[in-house]
């Protein structure tokens, strides 16, 4: 089964859209269903199933509110920089790759708490 991270993305302007990521992949959308159909395509999953748990992307234990800010500061750099057709530097690139990591195992942790009780 792949997991997938569907996290809330804010813009400069405020704007709310979702990216969803899986392994190597990744798509966004202006709802958490659009990134992830989106990102469905590119598994060549026609149809997906699976358990989907949604959060309410509060800080917690394991990725705090410090975490969040960087990387909403970092995916909004991210765009602009798309947009003029560049790339972050290689510091910051390694910076929101890694938090983009830490949030998805965070993610997978979070599941995994969950889903212990339907275990047991």
């Amino acid at each position: 089964m792949t997991t997938v991270a569907i996290l809330p993305i804010s813009s400069v302007s405020g704007e709310k859209s979702y990216r969803a990521i899986a392994g190597d992949k990744q798509s966004t959308g202006k709802t958490a269903g659009q990134a992830l159909d989106s990102l469905t395509t590119q598994l060549g999953e026609s149809d997906f199933t699976g358990m989907l748990i949604i959060q309410s992307f509060q800080p917690d234990l394991l990725f705090s509110a410090e975490q969040q800010k960087r990387l909403t500061e970092l995916m909004n750099l991210w765009r602009i920089t798309r947009d003029r057709g560049q790339e972050l530097p290689t510091e910051q690139q390694i910076e929101l790759d890694n938090l983009v990591e830490a949030e998805l195992k965070a993610a997978t942790k979070r599941t995994e708490l969950l889903m212990q009780p339907l275990n047991q």
